[in-house]
């Protein structure tokens, strides 16, 4: 009977490292590549290796998406049992570690130790690449894929690949059409916030960005980028039919029309088309009567910038067409080019 409980006994597996005991030898294996650093088990996605089958397949739901642990309280998704309960903690009332700068508190003494290289400034984290340094070790995994190139999440739908989980969420809104930055203003819905930002400066009127050559101000960068093409004469833009350039492309996509002939937006009162969206709007004006340009000095109003510009020359001080030879002045060019004739004629009757 004392024989039999001798072979019942199961005989432990040491690593013969760190003395670390296994009740199987598999497990004993699998171990043995932390020592080894080998990672046989590799992501047919992104290449990157693990020591087991598990550890690779929690990985893999980072490109699948899958996230099967719901947190019970707020229902939000998990890829691992892990990170669930890290998160569970957020709803936990007590924070015993409290933050002496600016009073915020924390679950474990470890997150108030990190947090404090906000307040002190102490990067520990060193790319070993570029030399740059880091407040936090998983700051520096994100700035490293820069260097190596690595994009780990994949788009579903697409299969366009990033090297953010945020930069997928932002592109996946390209394909559900979602817009969740909305204007409380306008109500005006975006797919990004910083988009949302910079539209609010319609609102408020500020303009960061002035032109170095005149008075000028802009709202967007993008916008101060294009005006600059008026001082420089700059015209990216050229027509590959007859090599004909300009400043902005949506100017090079309505010339192209006068080659394709192709109209596509057609005003639903009289089927007249348009080559461009911003023609249309402005040919819809003649139906519904809109005048929204409005003088200043005498409140006639009209259809289209342009023609309250003109106008508003007939109220400055000073024509600007002058004639080079009288030196009378006009306020419009045809003016003046009706008026060139009378001298044209008498330069003739002279000379007979």
């Amino acid at each position: 009977m004392e024989s039999m409980r001798v072979h019942s006994v199961k005989i432990p597996h040491q690593c013969a490292v760190c003395s670390k005991v296994f009740s199987c030898r598999s497990h004993l294996n699998r171990h043995h590549t932390v020592h080894t650093g080998e990672k046989p088990f590799h992501c047919p996605v992104c290449q990157k290796g693990f020591n087991d089958n598990y550890s690779l397949k929690i990985h893999q739901r980072i490109h699948t998406g899958e996230k099967p642990y719901q947190c019970s309280e707020c229902l939000k998704d998990f890829i691992d049992k892990s990170s669930l309960k890290q998160h569970q903690r957020i709803h936990m009332e007590e924070k015993p570690f409290q933050c002496l700068v600016c009073q915020k508190s924390f679950k474990r003494s470890s997150y108030l130790n990190i947090h404090m290289r906000v307040h002190t400034g102490d990067k520990p984290y060193h790319c070993s690449v570029c030399q740059k340094n880091f407040t936090f070790k998983s700051l520096l995994k994100q700035h490293q894929r820069v260097h190596t190139g690595e994009k780990p999440y994949q788009c579903s739908e697409c299969l366009k690949k990033f090297n953010y989980e945020f930069s997928l969420k932002e592109h996946q809104r390209v394909h559900t059409g979602e817009k969740p930055f909305q204007c409380l203003v306008c109500q005006k819905s975006f797919k990004r916030s910083c988009h949302l930002k910079i539209h609010m400066r319609v609102h408020t009127g500020e303009k960061l960005y002035q032109c170095p050559a005149c008075p000028k101000k802009f709202s967007i960068k993008c916008s101060l980028v294009k005006h600059m093409r008026t001082h420089t004469g700059e015209k990216p833009y050229q027509c590959s039919e007859c090599s004909k350039a300009f400043s902005k492309h949506y100017v090079l996509v309505d010339h192209m029309s006068v080659h394709t002939g192709h109209k596509p937006y057609k005003c639903s009162e009289c089927q007249k088309g348009f080559s461009s969206k911003g023609k249309l709007v402005l040919h819809m004006k003649v139906h519904t009567g809109e005048k929204p340009y409005s003088c200043a000095v005498c409140s006639k109003s009209f259809s289209r910038k342009l023609s309250l510009e003109k106008h508003s020359k007939i109220h400055s001080r000073e024509p600007p067409y002058r004639c080079s030879r009288c030196l009378k002045s006009f306020l419009h060019k045809t003016n003046l080019v009706n008026h060139m004739k009378t001298h044209i004629q008498e330069t003739i009757t002279s000379n007979v």
